[in-house]
């Protein structure tokens, strides 16, 4: 169809067989892209397939009791210790926490900040010298 629609005028065999093989061409190399888009080139067994929601029941659990004891450890943590934290995760600059809590150097916020990750790996009952 498309050889008599755009290509009519074409009318010597010697040069119709070559343009018809290449319009093939063309047409096969867009259909296998396509079907290797839709991944119906290499299909995958259902059967083989992990199931989406049990995988990531452990690793929910695990981040929900984690966030439970972070932030019964962060509550019993007093004065500008909670304050620190709060801002951290609310993602001010260590120089914004300076000014917002009113000191005047930074290496304070550095110290407080220092020792307050002690004092929560303490309360989580970690044993290593930094928290992630």
């Amino acid at each position: 169809m498309l050889l008599e629609t755009k290509y009519g005028n074409v009318q010597v065999i010697d040069e119709l067989l070559p343009l018809a093989f290449q319009i093939i061409r063309f047409k096969i190399n867009d259909f296998r892209k396509k079907a290797g888009r839709r991944g119906e080139l290499n299909p995958v067994s259902v059967d083989d397939l992990p199931l989406a929601s049990g995988e990531n029941v452990l690793a929910n659990l695990e981040r929900q009791e984690l966030r439970r004891r972070l932030l019964t450890a962060v509550a019993q943590m007093h004065g500008h210790c909670r304050e620190l934290f709060r801002r951290k995760l609310q993602g001010e600059s260590y120089d914004q926490i300076r000014v917002a809590m009113g000191v005047e150097s930074i290496n304070t916020i550095y110290t407080w900040d220092h020792r307050c990750r002690q004092q929560l790996m303490k309360l989580l009952g970690v044993k290593r010298e930094y928290v992630v």
